[in-house]
């Protein structure tokens, strides 16, 4: 049979009766022939905790201290559900990152996986155990912790199945697979089948939660075949039933039939807009406003700079609406003078709206029915932005859900 590594997020290893459920979960995919590597992320709410523990000890904690005190969420998950599966009658066995180990860099806190040494998991696989690691973590090759970030536990599974040659990573969560868009928005939202790595990196980028972007990045370029199904059905449903749940992110050339226009709606609340007025429009004159902006760490995201009208135009960009109020501060105390801006202004109450789907590819007249449809919901856009398989803008944030409603009806993604 085949090695398949399984992936339990927070939710679904949130108490000892949850974990429980996991262990049933694994043994019955045990029990049909498959060796099994399991990557759990820490329990419920436990990463926060523990950070939350940190600050009070210290406002700016060390980042090496911290990702040695982070990382002890996910061993307390991994001896859990070892123990879980012993007390089922499996053979199991619990590795920390860095026991395989997994390799990374040295970038505390956001650390990027570099190798990993499979030798020692691959023995105890022929030896019939489970093999239960850490996700979210590493070492780097001074022997100090590591963790990937937020969300890691993603990145560690599909980093294991691609360096294991896996026939599949399951991605288990607290939702049943990938949606046209959020069904708290739309009711008719309606779950996917399939979703090519293209589709899945746009909506991951764009603000969909279901998987974090560095897994999906990672997946497609490893070309790790990659499901994403619910940990909360029956963890004895029929093996078979439960293979084929859930949404499985694909390759475009391994899609025989063709692919619907679009897959998706996605959008993202957390938008900001910077316009820097009258700066004079000649060469350099992007990177003199942008340059601090990266300096200072700050990430932009739309651009557009407006037709010069007597040797002035104005520059707008997005960011993170967190991040704003730190792009500002950089624009008033390091560019406006400098580049003899007119002034600067700000909107906090904007959103991001985009519609996904490789079928834009081969089909004409995307973009004008997405513009009629807000046209005729009296939504006005005051950015876009583009791509191969993706159409973004940027709205007032009032008419965001109008936006998502009015588009996924636009395009029948009602319909299967």
């Amino acid at each position: 049979m085949a090695l398949i590594v399984h992936k339990y997020g927070g939710t679904s290893m949130g108490s000892t009766e949850r974990i429980k459920n996991v262990a049933k979960r694994v043994a019955k995919w045990h029990d049909a022939g498959h060796q099994i590597v399991v990557v759990p992320s820490a329990m419920s709410g436990e990463t926060n905790r523990l950070i939350a523990l940190a600050k009070e000890i210290m406002p700016q904690p060390d980042p090496r201290e911290l990702d040695m005190l982070a990382s002890t969420g996910e061993q307390v998950s991994v001896a859990l559900l070892s123990m879980a599966l012993q007390s089922l009658g499996k053979k199991a066995v619990s590795y920390a990152g860095w026991q395989v180990p997994i390799k990374t860099d040295s970038a505390f806190t956001k650390a990027r996986i570099q190798s990993i040494d499979d030798a020692r998991v691959r023995r105890d696989l022929d030896e019939g155990k489970v093999v239960i690691i850490t996700g979210f973590q590493g070492v780097d090759d001074k022997g100090n912790i590591t963790t990937l970030g937020r969300g890691g536990s993603d990145t560690s599974a599909v980093a294991v199945a691609a360096a294991m040659k896996a026939a599949e990573c399951l991605i288990y969560t607290d939702v049943d697979g990938v949606y046209t868009t959020d069904p708290r928005v739309v009711t008719e939202a309606r779950r996917l089948n399939t979703i090519t790595f293209e589709e899945m990196l746009e909506m991951a980028s764009l603000g969909s939660k279901v998987l974090q972007i560095r897994s999906v990045e990672f997946a497609g370029n490893y070309k790790v075949p990659t499901r994403v199904l619910s940990s909360l059905t029956d963890p004895l449903m029929p093996l078979e039933e439960e293979a084929n749940s859930g949404t499985l992110i694909s390759f475009e050339e391994d899609t025989h039939m063709e692919q619907a226009v679009i897959s998706g709606i996605a959008f993202n609340r957390d938008e900001a807009k910077i316009t820097v007025l009258g700066v004079p429009d000649k060469p350099g004159i992007a990177f003199q406003i942008l340059g601090p902006i990266a300096d200072a760490n700050v990430e932009v995201d739309m651009i557009i700079q407006n037709q010069s009208v007597e040797g002035k135009t104005d520059f707008t960009f997005t960011v993170a609406r967190g991040e704003y109020a730190k792009a500002m501060d950089v624009l008033n105390e390091s560019v406006k003078a400098h580049i003899g801006a007119a002034s600067i202004v700000g909107d906090t109450k904007v959103s991001k709206v985009s519609v996904v789907g490789v079928g834009m590819r081969s089909h004409v007249g995307i973009a004008s029915q997405m513009f009629r449809t807000l046209s005729e919901e009296g939504i006005n856009i005051q950015m876009i932005s583009t791509s191969e398989i993706k159409i973004s803008v940027l709205i007032d944030e009032k008419y965001m859900e109008l936006a998502v409603r009015a588009l996924h009806k636009a395009f029948d993604l009602e319909k299967a």
